[in-house]
């Protein structure tokens, strides 16, 4: 950082909105292929394997915190580490992304699921949590994080990655008792493995939604709402929870419903115009698109400047992009809009 210096309670005390020095700022897959860092470690190591080798999943996690100067550190995981132990044979197959060998489609494979304990089969996403949060001495707060409910059904019943959400939609139209199950399920798990780490030692921790855009308003409602706002409620007591999403900007009123400190927004929606949407009384997180990363500095201040405008020096402004780094992106180009954050939000 340039001008400003690194107050290590500004991105927690943002969740609560309250009055901060500057606007805080960190990003989604801050730590990824992006950094030459990462790409050295990835060249010996297996995804899968890096995230159950704590030692270097913390290393991971520390990097871009002194690297970007980034607020705070999020967690080096997967959400979909959680899946693995219930037995449907989740693997990282090499350019195609996770792939599930067992898709969920029917009651019966729902009933099929393993029941598990998060301490035992995930005892090492929580080493991570301790190391990295030993290692980073209080400079900054960790964030730890899970899928929701919807985001992993959808992996589940899809089988990996989907453009239309199929055989998803078919299963919660055609059999609601079955998706009911699914979904308590999956609540249950979630709220267990985010408590584990908050244990651990995570300080806020963020539910990522992404693909629940696919379902029209009505759908949220019904089959997703209720489950999102049970997990969010089962979260230890007085740690921050941002609830992200992407595009949801016309779900962002149910969004809101299903609860959250602070609510996480993507690029296509304005800022202020979503946190008119969500109402001043949480916090809001964003929203820069990944893509201008990809412009010069100048460009890219910018915008920075464009997003901070919008959110008016309110209370609760945390910065982000709309959604995670792509691979390809400047590293130099990250650091810029960091500073610009920093310099251009300075109160």
């Amino acid at each position: 950082m340039t001008n400003t210096t690194i107050n290590n309670q500004a991105f927690l005390a943002a969740c609560r909105r309250e009055k901060t020095p500057y606007t805080p700022v960190w990003l989604m897959r801050q730590a990824g292929r992006y950094m030459e860092e990462y790409r050295k470690l990835r060249a010996q190591y297996g995804f899968l394997e890096l995230c159950k080798r704590p030692e270097l999943a913390a290393e991971i996690t520390l990097t871009p915190v002194e690297r970007l100067g980034v607020d705070a550190a999020i967690l080096f995981a997967d959400i979909l580490l959680i899946l693995e132990p219930m037995g449907v044979g989740l693997e990282y197959a090499a350019g195609d992304g996770p792939v599930i060998h067992r898709p969920v489609r029917s009651a019966v494979d729902v009933d099929r699921l393993k029941e598990f304990k998060v301490d035992k089969e995930l005892s090492f996403v929580i080493e991570t949590v301790k190391k990295a949060r030993a290692s980073l001495g209080g400079k900054v707060p960790l964030i730890g994080f899970a899928g929701a409910p919807f985001t992993l059904a959808s992996y589940l019943i899809e089988g990996g990655s989907s453009r239309n959400y199929v055989h998803t939609k078919q299963l919660f139209c055609s059999d609601p008792s079955a998706w009911i199950r699914l979904m308590q399920r999956l609540s249950s798990a979630v709220a267990a493995y985010l408590n584990a780490q908050i244990a651990a030692g995570a300080q806020a921790v963020q539910l990522f939604d992404s693909w629940a855009g696919c379902l029209s308003p009505g759908d949220y409602e019904q089959f997703v709402l209720p489950h999102t706002r049970s997990t969010i409620a089962a979260i230890t007591s007085g740690v921050p929870v941002i609830h992200f999403s992407t595009g949801t900007s016309g779900l962002l009123k149910s969004i809101r419903a299903a609860g959250g400190d602070v609510i996480g927004v993507d690029w296509r929606v304005n800022l202020d115009e979503a946190w008119q949407q969500v109402g001043y009384d949480v916090a809001i997180q964003g929203n820069l698109d990944p893509v201008a990363l990809f412009a010069s500095p100048k460009e890219i201040r910018s915008r920075v400047a464009d997003v901070l405008r919008r959110a008016s020096d309110r209370p609760g402004h945390i910065f982000n992009l709309g959604h995670g780094i792509l691979p390809e992106t400047p590293v130099e180009n990250v650091v810029a809009m960091v500073e610009a954050v920093h310099e251009l939000s300075a109160r």
